[in-house]
């Protein structure tokens, strides 16, 4: 049975920081910018502090081992989309590290991980809290605005800039 295997239920799916052996990349640099809308430059930076696993490379014409450009797999692709969540809900960066440090460990890490993403789900759902809050406020005065302007009579006008 393999790891990403419940012993209850179905195969759940591999987890994308975790490289798989045998996956090629397919994908050049430049379709990959254009699929996850990220630069180059940021894509060479994640692989760099290495929140993206090393990326496999074409083999060079020379044929002196793998020298050439970087290929992207589809589960490259999934871990970027991934990280993208983890970036707009504000993980910061050295904790996308850490989990994708602990992923590419193994197995005996998947409780950390669940932890780690435990802990930053409990964020998010304080400050979607937080946001619902505001969204109230400026509710009600968009709301008391709507009725003052309504009941008020006077022709409205709104300033332009010049």
């Amino acid at each position: 049975m393999s790891v990403a295997q419940d012993l209850s239920g179905p195969a759940l799916p591999a987890d994308p920081a975790v490289p798989a052996e045998d996956e090629v990349g397919r994908y050049p640099i430049s379709e990959v910018v254009e699929r996850t809308g990220l630069s180059a430059h940021t894509l060479r930076w994640y692989e760099r502090i290495g929140l993206l696993p090393q990326v496999g490379r074409e083999a060079s014409r020379s044929g002196g081992g793998q020298t050439g450009r970087r290929l992207y797999s589809e589960r490259d692709l999934a871990f970027l989309a991934f990280v993208g969540k983890l970036r707009a809900t504000g993980m910061p960066v050295a904790e996308m590290i850490q989990y994708g440090e602990l992923a590419r460990e193994g197995a005996h890490t998947i409780e950390a991980r669940r932890q780690m993403l435990i802990a930053h789900r409990a964020e998010v759902r304080e400050r979607i809290a937080d946001l619902t809050a505001c969204l109230m406020v400026l509710d009600c005065k968009v709301e008391l605005y709507t009725r003052l302007r309504d009941e008020s009579g006077v022709p409205q006008t709104v300033p332009t800039a010049d």
